[in-house]
């Protein structure tokens, strides 16, 4: 059994035992009067939660500022994947048990968690031949695209304007994102394999957008944690918003590298045949 099995294991037995218990909290807490083991798995799972997004956010960006493929970028993803995974996990699993509304975080959790091991997968992966992890993420990825546009029909429809305090617009992206991924998945399984640089592709802005998803949710979603000066910010906002320019960046260095290796391989053919 691998660490990351057995950690992975531990946080799934201890949710599965408490959550049931914290179905009328407002945040990941026991209720008073619970035993005292309920409250102190209760705050274990809440810390975790808080940690795995910390270190989740800070080896996102160590390992977007390393040069890729060489041993801090492999380190800083792989406890990136750890952490995150972590995290996610627990959002996602303590969400549909919130007396509080929480089914945004819910699909955010889902979406976060699918971009984290599809693109961790993309990364390792050397056949590059779609198979049936491609199939379960096609019907993740519509999953919740269609719950991003269900959502949004709720929202504008609802007195308040909102799904759980969420407005319409917050799902927009979200529903971009998982049709992007769909599209992703459907195009692996039609071609049945990738090259090279969609693969690396494939793998940096899936875990790019995972690392966009946690950001958001902190320095947009708890604000509260910040000095009331930074509290509505541009700073916050520009925080939350960083992945994704650094994102297309990547993006349009990786495209342009192999549209560069390609010229210069084209020229030096020319060049020997009309030696």
């Amino acid at each position: 059994m691998t660490p990351r099995f057995a950690l992975s294991s531990v946080l799934f037995v201890a949710a599965a035992t408490l959550l049931p218990s914290m179905a009328l909290a407002d945040n990941l807490e026991a209720r008073p009067g619970d035993p005292a083991w309920m409250h102190l798995g209760a705050g274990a799972l809440l810390w975790a939660h808080i940690a795995g997004g910390a270190i989740g956010m800070i080896t996102g960006v160590v390992a977007l500022a390393a040069r890729k493929g060489q041993r801090v970028h492999r380190a800083a993803g792989k406890l990136f994947f750890m952490a995150m995974f972590m995290a996610y996990a627990i959002g996602a699993g303590v969400a549909p048990f919130l007396e509080t509304g929480q089914r945004p975080n819910f699909i955010a959790g889902i979406m976060a968690l699918y971009l984290l091991v599809s693109g961790t997968v993309a990364a390792r992966r050397r056949d590059t031949r779609a198979g049936a992890p491609e199939v379960i993420g096609l019907v993740v990825a519509l999953s919740i695209t269609a719950a991003g546009l269900i959502f949004m029909r709720m929202g504008a429809a609802s007195p308040s304007g909102t799904v759980d305090g969420s407005p319409p617009q917050a799902f927009v992206l979200f529903t971009i994102a998982g049709a992007f991924a769909a599209e992703g998945e459907l195009n692996f399984l039609i071609r049945r394999q990738l090259s090279n640089v969609a693969r690396i592709a494939r793998h940096l802005w899936r875990m790019c957008f995972s690392l966009f998803i946690a950001s958001g949710s902190f320095f947009l979603g708890q604000q509260q944690v910040f000095p009331a000066a930074l509290q509505d910010s541009v700073l916050l906002l520009v925080l939350a918003l960083a992945p994704l320019p650094v994102m297309l960046f990547w993006l349009g260095k990786i495209r342009f590298d192999a549209w560069r290796r390609r010229a210069k391989a084209t020229e030096m053919s020319a060049s020997q045949q009309g030696g």
